[in-house]
């Protein structure tokens, strides 16, 4: 049941070779269970993909890829005006809209052709030509990772977005979709037809069309557009549309110089006059107008017939894929200030950190002192308030945003952040937030805090959090977090309570990196989270005691205890000395070194 290093290749839309560690289709829930209780389920990180039609490996899959195998499909009528279609999520998405034409079945027809499987309709919410797959959903029936139960979710719980769901944000990684319920019309006649190309569709034909002549005239539309998957390898539609607020839209347009197209968008809640009027912005129509179509890295490029997409020209790798991505980014915002965001996911387990401040709350050099290491020409001996930049499977996690955090942000030429988290409230530790505005513009970004962080920054952050906040503040949402694993946009956290001083603080875990700053003390138990680490980022201030810090000596009787392969010390202070001098001042093992702004390393 289970295969090892098993190329996965075929599982994907991009057709870039790549294997995982572990591999597993499962054909009933009976076997998934049993997979769940397996030794390599339980020591390793798991993906679950559908069609991999939205994926992009950055490298091999170092863990367990899980397949649904399951493609059963059956309709049910509740009544004559209403009908559902249950397919497990192992079904094809092309073979559901078969069924959904040869049954006469409406709804679905203008989803004609998209690539991939039913299950990952819910998660990415797909869309094309005016329908999305929330406004067919009816519940989702998944697989609890956690509790190993059966759980069905209705349209609502899922929290559908433009291409988002709660599948891609806090339920990532738990749930395994197994089947979903569509409800569709029995009456053959389509329900969405003011998109273009369907716009025109019935003054062509000369009649009213069906869903079958829709479903064809998507079909014909995507294919003149779109590559083949077989021939072309991508993704299909790479980056989001843009959705900014329509003062923000009008401003750009000012400020480039173009009259970029927007398509305004209802109010969710038409009776709220707090509720920001926004606008959609075309990613293609961007992309384009910035002079990308055509622009190739390595074995990628932007396709000339829809510069929306990203195609592999048949020697790509990942990297190639991410890399011209990143440039797309890039060169979009530095012509009209619009931030786009991919659609397909990066897979990679490698954990990447930029240690952007390594300094403790008066930083280094102090203000005023003439000692060796505050007059040091050494770079590595200029250090800003504490903070590090983690970025796994796509996702960027800030922690820390202290005052010295713009100046970070713009020396690691930061252009945006998915999550912050935060150890504790210290000026030293959040005096940078108001410097979060720019990564505001299109989206709030969530903070993950103690209740007590989350109680002292609604307090001197008032004007953030208030309900007559100006436009401009910071737009950010407060998670408040107990000591225990959380989970942002995937990736698993795991908190690690310490006390600095009698302040209890956090540290976090991730994967095999664990990040740990003002810490004095750490109990039994909250060590035991830090056993089998490839990298520890620890505080260690200066070699006399201090009430609240890690001097060197119990900093390193901490790392004896808990044994990681490799030790960067940070939080130091001009005390410790100068950094060329640490490793032999302190005897410091070869695998223990102090680290300094700007150092960026990857775990693998």
């Amino acid at each position: 049941m289970i295969e090892y290093n098993k190329d996965i290749t075929s599982y994907t839309t991009f057709g870039i070779p790549i294997k995982a560690k572990y591999f597993a289709e499962y054909k009933s829930e009976r076997e998934l269970l049993k997979i769940s209780r397996s030794q390599e389920y339980l020591e390793n990180e798991v993906l679950h993909i559908g069609g991999g039609s939205n994926l992009l490996f950055l490298a091999d899959y170092d863990g367990m890829v899980l397949h649904n195998g399951m493609t059963s499909i059956r309709r049910y009528d509740k009544n004559e005006n209403e009908c559902f279609i249950i397919a497990e999520a192992g079904v094809k998405w092309t073979d559901l809209i078969a069924f959904a034409l040869d049954n006469n079945l409406a709804g679905l027809e203008n989803l004609a052709d998209i690539p991939g499987e039913v299950g990952a309709s819910a998660v990415q919410n797909v869309g094309a030509y005016g329908v999305e797959a929330k406004d067919v959903v009816f519940s989702v029936l998944c697989f609890d990772s956690v509790t190993r139960q059966t759980v069905r979710f209705s349209n609502e719980d899922c929290k559908f977005g433009y291409r988002d769901s709660a599948f891609k944000n806090e339920w990532k990684g738990r749930y395994y979709i197994l089947s979903i319920s569509f409800r569709v019309v029995p009456d053959g006649r389509p329900k969405s037809l003011h998109y273009k190309p369907l716009d025109t569709l019935e003054e062509r034909l000369g009649h009213f069309p069906t869903i079958q002549e829709v479903a064809a005239e998507v079909t014909a539309t995507r294919n003149s557009k779109l590559p083949d998957p077989a021939l072309l390898g991508s993704a299909g539609s790479f980056f989001k549309n843009p959705e900014v607020r329509k003062r923000y839209w009008q401003e750009l347009c000012a400020l480039s110089g173009e009259e970029i197209p927007a398509h305004e968008l209802p109010k969710k809640n038409p009776d709220d006059p707090t509720e920001t009027e926004k606008v959609k912005l075309s990613a293609a129509w961007l992309i384009d107008h910035a002079g990308l179509k055509g622009r190739s890295v390595g074995g990628a490029s932007v396709y000339t017939k829809q510069p929306l997409v990203i195609v592999n020209d048949g020697k790509a790798s990942g990297e190639d894929v991410r890399r011209l991505a990143d440039i797309v980014i890039r060169e979009v915002k530095r012509k009209f200030f619009i931030d786009l965001y991919p659609e397909v996911n990066y897979i990679d387990t490698r954990i990447h950190v930029t240690v952007l401040g390594s300094g403790t709350s008066k930083g280094v050099p102090e203000v005023g002192c003439l000692c060796g290491v505050c007059q040091s020409d050494d770079p590595r001996d200029k250090r800003l308030r504490a903070s590090i930049l983690v970025e796994t499977n796509g996702v960027r996690l800030l922690v820390d945003p202290g005052p010295d955090f713009r100046r970070q942000a713009l020396d690691a030429q930061l252009l945006d952040i998915d999550a912050v988290l935060v150890t504790h409230h210290h000026y030293d530790h959040v005096g940078g937030f108001d410097d979060i505005r720019p990564f505001c513009a299109q989206k709030n970004i969530p903070v993950y805090v103690s209740a007590p962080v989350a109680a002292n920054l609604r307090k001197h952050l008032d004007y953030v959090f208030r309900s007559d906040r100006y436009p401009g503040v910071p737009a950010l949402d407060l998670h408040e977090i107990e000591n225990r694993p959380f989970y942002v946009k995937g990736v698993k956290i795991t908190p690690v309570e310490v006390n600095h001083g009698q302040l209890p603080i956090f540290g976090y875990r991730i994967g095999d990196f664990a990040y740990i700053t003002d810490a004095k003390t750490i109990s039994e138990e909250e060590l035991d989270k830090l056993y089998g680490l490839k990298v520890l980022i620890i505080n260690a201030l200066r070699a006399r005691p201090h009430f609240a810090h890690l001097d060197v000596e119990e900093a390193l009787e901490i790392i004896r205890k808990v044994q990681p392969e490799k030790v960067w010390l940070t939080h130091l202070c001009h005390e410790i000395g100068r950094h060329q001098e640490i490793p032999s001042l302190y005897s410091l093992p070869e695998n223990i070194r102090p680290a300094w702004d700007g150092l960026k390393f990857t775990v693998e």
